[in-house]
């Protein structure tokens, strides 16, 4: 029990930590005040439960926003870190890459203009920014999934001439990590990328029909596999 605290202290004392625990209880909140007012029809407790829980979520998710405030140095420097990618790195995971670099470096400046016109601190409208951020979001994300779909295609390749060569059993098992590794990045930014569907403009396949308990439940699935994934990173 005391180990587990500890680990969640340490968790929450870091600032990537502290933004996946917002975010995994931002979406929790969401699923839960959704179910609770779905059946709230019958039940003036759970309405007002689940309508308290709802408006929580929404203030962590401003929390997250504020906060990424001071992330544009951070991907800057990632970026500039990664440049072009290795020379001796796949052409085409260099170049997905490369471009989901770009995208997620643009999405910051758009979601600090939107965010400052909506508390008005300039006199713009927010919401051709919000979509803004939302399609460079959208990018990133279907970006991120080719990307891990071409490393899983190359490492079952690896795989399989390790077995042919009969190499050590440590080798396979470090890349059978990585294949499980990959397919929970897939199934972590498919569920983000419906959600990120659902928020673009309807008309756009399922935009603005997921009801909320159903966003929140996509995002806590993304949010508990990024915690695993940084647990196991960790590790």
């Amino acid at each position: 029990m005391q180990q587990s605290v500890e680990s969640l202290v340490r968790l929450l004392e870091s600032y990537r930590g502290r933004d996946k625990i917002i975010r995994t209880v931002c979406y929790g909140s969401q699923l839960v005040g959704g179910v609770l007012t779905r059946k709230a029809e019958t039940d003036v407790s759970s309405q007002r439960l689940g309508k308290s829980l709802l408006l929580f979520s929404a203030q962590l998710s401003h929390c997250r926003t504020v906060l990424r405030l001071f992330d544009d140095l951070s991907m800057l420097a990632y970026s500039h870190s990664y440049g072009l990618g290795a020379s001796d790195e796949d052409k085409g995971i260099r170049w997905i890459s490369v471009l989901t670099n770009v995208a997620d470096q643009l999405y910051y400046p758009c979601e600090h203009i939107a965010w400052a016109a909506d508390a008005e601190i300039i006199k713009v409208k927010s919401d051709k920014w919000w979509l803004f951020c939302t399609v460079l979001w959208g990018t990133s994300l279907l970006l991120g999934i080719i990307r891990s779909l071409r490393v899983l295609l190359l490492l079952k390749r690896k795989l399989k001439r390790q077995e042919r060569d009969e190499e050590g059993s440590s080798r396979q098992t470090g890349l059978h990590r990585q294949i499980r590794g990959e397919l929970l990045s897939v199934l972590s930014s498919a569920a983000d990328l419906s959600n990120a569907i659902h928020w673009m403009p309807p008309g756009l396949l399922w935009a603005g029909r997921f009801p909320s308990w159903l966003v929140g439940l996509l995002g806590t699935t993304s949010s508990v596999i990024g915690l695993i994934q940084m647990s196991s990173s960790d590790s």
